[in-house]
């Protein structure tokens, strides 16, 4: 029974190149994300000054 081996997996150190790559790519991808985000918001804020300069609506409440 002595002469069986059991193949298990060795564990090594966190690689540094890996984690870089890792981290990396996920601070560009919440950095995009927000920036959609931003933009998105931008471009509502933009329609909105539009629509209120041209008198399509206003801010102050009608008055019944």
């Amino acid at each position: 029974m002595a002469g069986h081996k059991v193949a298990h997996a060795t564990l090594k150190g966190p690689s540094v190149v890996k984690e870089l790559v890792i981290g990396l790519a996920l601070g560009l991808a919440a950095g995009g994300l927000w920036k959609m985000h931003h933009w998105n918001e931008q471009r509502k804020t933009r329609s909105f000054y539009d629509l209120l300069e041209r008198g399509e609506i206003s801010v102050v409440a009608a008055e019944e």
